[in-house]
């Protein structure tokens, strides 16, 4: 009787132990080996997985610093810092970083334009965008719901007054939040730099004065003034050509409505 059902189980334990030996067997000859230095680019990078490099995230960045020989400084997030640690990991000519930083290019907070109508709808400047455009009385102004502050990993953004606060100390230059705005109002810029046009309104300067005090009016003064020819009026709102911005501030100085800003007087 027990031979009736000792020899099945022997044949089964027989069988799984063969089919062991040829998965053990298997696993290694065809085991696909991994270079090491991809592991430890990865263990180097913040793991914010933003893209910003250009790559799907921190794994895929690695990977193609490795086995593509992609350029070991194009993680902003990281740094220079990153930048060299992954270049000694790879034994190769340390890459720096110019330091990136977002700008908001609006300033229509609440007491500076009008409301078309209170939103009370999905909390999200993507949302609100789709119904006229948002309640701002400035269709291209900010929409101050926070989608940006949402997809920032380093909360270097928040809401103040309606309307999106980059802080600069905080800001790692990922550039999710200049995805993220349905407006378009986020730029990256070198922190070198210190001017800035916070407005991107397209209408007449007539139109623009109607909904925002400080908004920007397109009457050319600072491109008038300007000695470095560096800024000049498109589509009716001034555009700073940082590789000629000398960093003078006469822009500003002479701009009317407060349009452009110098970041080191007012942050």
């Amino acid at each position: 009787m027990i031979e009736r059902y000792l020899i099945p189980i022997l044949i089964f334990a027989a069988l799984g132990l063969l089919a062991g030996i040829l998965l053990v067997t298997a696993s290694k000859l065809f085991a696909v080996k991994t270079d090491p230095r991809i592991a430890s680019i990865q263990e180097l990078l913040p793991g914010a997985n933003c893209g910003a490099c250009g790559y799907a995230g921190c794994a895929d960045y690695a990977e193609a610093v490795v086995t593509k020989g992609a350029a070991t400084n194009l993680c902003r997030p990281g740094g220079t810092e990153t930048a060299v640690r992954i270049a000694a990991v790879m034994g190769t000519e340390a890459l720096t970083i110019k330091p990136e930083i977002a700008v908001l290019h609006c300033r229509g907070h609440c007491k500076a334009t009008a409301r078309k109508y209170e939103y009370d709808g999905i909390q999200s400047c993507a949302a609100a965008k789709r119904l006229h455009g948002g309640s701002n009385g400035c269709a291209y102004g900010c929409i101050g719901l926070g989608d940006c502050a949402a997809v920032c990993e380093y909360d270097a953004i928040r809401i103040v007054n309606g309307i999106a606060d980059i802080q600069p100390g905080l800001c790692r230059a990922c550039g999710r939040c200049v995805q993220a705005c349905p407006n378009g109002l986020i730029s990256l810029r070198s922190t070198l730099k210190h001017i800035d046009v916070r407005c991107s309104s397209r209408d007449s300067g007539k139109a623009t004065k109607a909904v925002c005090k400080l908004g920007c009016i397109g009457c050319r003064i600072c491109e008038k003034k300007c000695m470095s020819h560096a800024i000049h009026v498109e589509n009716n709102h001034a555009v700073i050509d940082y590789s000629k911005c000398t960093g003078c501030g006469t822009c500003c100085d002479v701009c009317p409505t407060g349009a452009i800003c110098n970041c080191e007087q007012t942050n």
